[in-house]
């Protein structure tokens, strides 16, 4: 008689090893939104900046914290997730080993935890498609919420027999059995998400100063514009590109130390497009379209308007909106028609090309670039050079 092998019994881990594991993982989540938080707002605030994981176009934590698509809600995505994981680990406190119905809890981790992976697949898509470079923290955090999800299923299954509803109604039970502390604790969260809504500055809307009287204006000998002091001690020459984040948040830094600094200081605009149509240094696609931003910025150059329209440049480029001809014409009081032709004029593509040509045999490579007494300065203009004229 032929005896078959009994089944074998899965005997669980003791309950604490189960919690701690998901305390562990939760608290990663947490100081990985932290870091990504902090990472968001130096990309924007911090010139010198750049974060270790800004490895290529492909992998680069900055490229996806420039990204419009890092703000929710006019909060910052990072800042989401800081809140989302405090509230999951304030919700597990109520499954703390020793407490009175420890195991409760799980389906509605379990379910919280669903949430912040379906959420993590759709930032995983903005990335994939959208932003088309990925963050190296960022997908640690997916990962981290794929953990949550598969631990609160797993201790779900091991220490919880009811059916998936009925779980979530016996949870939302006991929180409520325990109000006393469950309502303060976990009310403080969407009070919190309020008061950064109404208080938090948004840091990431990069603005220029406003152009004014006070602040001279000019164009140099050799047709470049020019703000800052008529008579400076600093010269500062920059080669940028309309749809280069690090270009737009340097030049912006720049104008308003020229504001405070108006009779000590010149910044020279000079266009570096690392559009492959024009720039010899890039043979794939990238950038495209900034040569005709370069265009138009050249033609308001000849009537007058450059800083207007540059600033607008700069200031729609990023957005993923549509820059259109007439919305820049009408915005700046330029006329349509005329500012249409500058994609066909042959004189302003040779300005254009002088412009690159120049920047490369200063060995410029990338933008931004900064030429300083005929040195070159990639990035950022150093800030001990800047602290001598402040």
């Amino acid at each position: 008689m032929k005896i078959g092998n009994p089944k074998k019994i899965i005997v669980p881990l003791p309950y604490p090893y189960y919690f701690w594991t998901v305390m562990f993982i939760a608290l990663a989540g947490f100081f990985d939104s932290l870091y990504l938080a902090v990472s968001h707002y130096r990309n924007y605030a911090d010139i010198g900046y750049q974060s270790f994981c800004a490895i290529s176009s492909a992998i680069n934590c900055d490229t996806v914290s420039q990204s419009p698509y890092s703000i929710f809600l006019n909060v910052p995505v990072p800042i989401w997730g800081m809140t989302a994981h405090a509230f999951f680990i304030a919700l597990l406190m109520f499954g703390f080993p020793g407490s009175r119905d420890k195991k409760r809890m799980w389906t509605l981790l379990m379910t919280i935890a669903l949430g912040f992976s379906v959420y993590c697949l759709i930032l995983a898509s903005i990335s994939t498609f959208l932003i088309r470079s990925y963050c190296i923290m960022c997908i640690l955090g997916y990962g981290v919420c794929f953990l949550l999800l598969y631990f609160s299923w797993l201790i779900r299954n091991r220490f919880n027999s009811e059916k998936l509803f009925t779980a979530i109604r016996l949870d939302i039970r006991q929180l409520l059995n325990l109000r006393r502390i469950s309502l303060p604790v976990l009310s403080s969260f969407p009070i919190g998400m309020l008061l950064i809504f109404l208080f938090l500055p948004p840091y990431w809307q990069l603005t220029p100063p406003e152009l004014t009287m006070d602040v001279p204006r000019g164009i140099t000998e050799d047709g470049h514009p020019w703000i800052g002091a008529q008579k400076p001690e600093l010269t500062i020459v920059e080669f940028a590109d309309y749809l280069c984040f690090p270009c737009k948040k340097n030049h912006f830094h720049l104008r308003r130390l020229i504001q405070k600094n108006p009779d000590k200081i010149r910044l020279v605009h000079r266009h570096f497009p690392m559009d492959h149509i024009i720039n010899p240094l890039v043979t794939d696609t990238f950038h495209s379209g900034s040569a005709k931003l370069a265009l138009l910025a050249l033609y308001a150059t000849k009537k007058d308007k450059f800083w207007q329209v540059n600033d607008l440049l700069f200031d729609i480029a990023r957005k993923n909106e549509a820059v259109t001809i007439s919305y820049i014409a009408e915005s700046t009081g330029l006329d349509f028609q005329d500012m249409a032709y500058a994609f066909n004029d042959y004189d302003l593509w040779q300005i254009l090309w002088k412009d690159i040509r120049e920047g490369l045999q200063y060995g410029i490579n990338a933008t931004p670039g900064y030429i300083i007494d005929d040195q070159l300065y990639l990035g950022h203009v150093p800030p001990e050079i800047l602290k001598k004229y402040l």
